[in-house]
């Protein structure tokens, strides 16, 4: 036990406590650079996109980590934003209307884009329609990807924001450290609160995003067979 332990005997909980939120706050960033380039991947793939696929800053800190994945969804979005566009300049105004109905089948919102993704994109395929209507044509999936920029965003911004990435393979103790490193010994018991409220948070945002990307790459698959 560490001397200052005898002094704060609640130390080796806190200890405990902050190694099993930061990792699990490590896990939820690594799920989202995860679905976040099997996203990049399939655009690229069958939206002619040229995204560059992102990666830990393991020398950083979780703002920057942070960051790297909103700035990579950003991409996402002004890509996406593009098809939208041409969706709507190239469709027939009750034909693009129907792609935003939440209550028109998916198959048929398929066959409408099918109509024009050739002209987009130079080739027609039903893979390619399919990726446009998951991700352009579904205000559910638009509005999961906004919440985990969000919410990336808020943690980003607080007291865990300077805490490095760094210290994932070391020891409690060395964690406990380098976090005290970070934020002033009277607000540990702030950042516990603040690891315990955003995790709450990101891991429902990360989850349904996981959860969406995997669907758009379901999709793809079925179209392919």
């Amino acid at each position: 036990m560490a001397h200052s332990d005898f002094l704060y005997p609640e130390n080796p909980r806190k200890r405990q406590e902050v190694n099993r939120l930061h990792q699990q706050l490590l896990d939820c960033l690594s799920d989202s650079f995860h679905a976040t380039n099997k996203l990049i991947g399939v655009l690229n793939t069958h939206l002619g996109c040229t995204l560059a696929s992102t990666e830990m800053k393991r020398d950083g800190t979780i703002k920057e980590n942070c960051d790297i994945i909103i700035q990579a969804i950003m991409n996402i979005q002004n890509e996406l934003q593009k098809v939208d566009e041409a969706l709507k300049e190239k469709l027939e105004p009750t034909l693009y209307r129907k792609l935003q109905d939440i209550k028109e089948r998916e198959t048929e919102k398929i066959a409408i884009v099918q109509k024009v993704i050739s002209v987009i994109l130079g080739e027609a395929t039903s893979a390619a329609s399919a990726v446009a209507v998951k991700l352009v044509g579904s205000n559910v999936t638009t509005g999961i990807i906004n919440k985990l920029v969000t919410v990336l965003a808020q943690i980003g911004a607080s007291l865990l924001g300077s805490i490095g990435i760094a210290v994932l393979g070391l020891g409690i103790d060395m964690i406990f450290r380098a976090i005290l490193g970070a934020v002033e010994k009277t607000q540990l018991q702030a950042a516990i609160k603040s690891y315990e409220k955003h995790l709450v948070e990101f891991k429902s945002a990360s989850e349904k995003y996981h959860h969406a990307i995997t669907e758009v790459t379901d999709i793809v698959k079925h179209q392919m067979k």
